[in-house]
């Protein structure tokens, strides 16, 4: 038997700001636990078109070259995040917003995408599991090109797009969800977050017994200044406190500001580079504190980020061709 999942067809793409603060309000009312019920609503925002002044300034916080009419493979993120946290911030998402954390996430990269084209995003939420350390729900991004796609008057980099993270947002109407055409997504992505809690032997995964990975080769050594986490909130319009100001990030348990768990993956793929038809995946495993010191690290296709010192993991992942050979 086959169900249709109800879509809301967004006007714009929501503001980040009043999500924050509501998903802050409602943080404490929350009761999470992986059999909990979530919001079935996919959110669809056709009709896309690329701020190409924010994607820009998103190229240099992150290493990426600038001019291309390329979207960088971590970009549709930024663009799906504002739905993502629509559906996370809400009374009907189980998970408290405040403590919630970035785990994990993978990306699908069927084709380039122009910068100058036109998109329709997909965002749902799929699904909760059990984890060791409280509950963890996955969040899915799909991105689709749009009926206007690759035409248009903004041909090159360089022209005024429509801003595609910033904006009110309203609610068109509500169908089953469908491409469009039919077209299947040029970029998908899954990511994790966790909300940590106590959990019950029968809920709690088994310890992973797998040892932590043998450093890769040190690259490259990147000094951060304290102004990353707010270079990074201009360009993609996550402004959570935790990123900006060590005043506000020590309101969190937080000794300074830390850098955005996608900056760390987005520089180290700057870096590394990606297959125009790529499948990454990337797990975050501690904070990176503003200001510091990294250390950049690759080989046969994973890369890393750690401490100056080379000790401490910050984020690791791989880089494969799609599909894989």
């Amino acid at each position: 038997m086959t169900t249709t999942t109800p879509a809301a067809t967004l006007t714009g793409a929501p503001a980040l700001a009043p999500l924050l603060a509501r998903g802050a309000l409602l943080s404490p009312l929350k009761r999470p636990r992986p059999d909990a019920d979530f919001p079935r609503t996919r959110l669809v925002l056709p009709g896309l078109r690329i701020d190409l002044a924010k994607l820009a300034a998103y190229e240099r916080v992150c290493g990426f070259a600038t001019g291309a009419d390329a979207l960088p493979v971590t970009y549709p993120h930024v663009l799906g995040f504002p739905l993502a946290m629509r559906l996370m911030s809400g009374r009907d998402f189980p998970l408290p917003l405040l403590g919630l954390v970035h785990t994990s996430i993978t990306v699908t990269r069927h084709a380039p995408m122009p910068a100058t084209g036109t998109y329709e995003l997909t965002v749902y939420v799929e699904g909760l599991a059990a984890h060791r350390r409280g509950t963890e729900a996955s969040v899915v991004t799909q991105v689709r090109p749009g009926a206007a796609a690759g035409r248009g008057s903004a041909s090159a980099r360089g022209a005024t797009g429509t801003a595609g993270v910033a904006g009110t947002a309203g609610v068109a109407g509500t169908a089953g969800v469908a491409g469009v055409a039919g077209a299947d997504p040029v970029w998908e992505s899954r990511s994790t977050y966790l909300a940590r809690h106590r959990t019950t032997a029968a809920h709690a995964p088994e310890e992973p017994s797998a040892e932590p990975p043998a450093p890769l080769p040190a690259l490259a050594e990147w000094p951060l200044g304290g102004d990353v986490g707010r270079r990074y909130a201009a360009a993609s319009g996550d402004r959570n406190p935790i990123h900006l100001h060590p005043l506000t990030a020590r309101l969190f348990g937080f000794p300074r500001a830390i850098a955005h768990g996608m900056w760390t993956v987005a520089r180290c793929l700057a870096e590394h580079g990606t297959p125009d038809a790529a499948a990454v995946r990337a797990r975050f495993r501690a904070p990176v504190l503003l200001p510091g010191t990294v250390t950049y690290g690759a080989g046969d296709g994973r890369f890393e980020m750690r401490g100056g010192d080379g000790r401490r993991l910050h984020v690791s992942g791989e880089v494969a061709p799609y599909p894989a050979a």
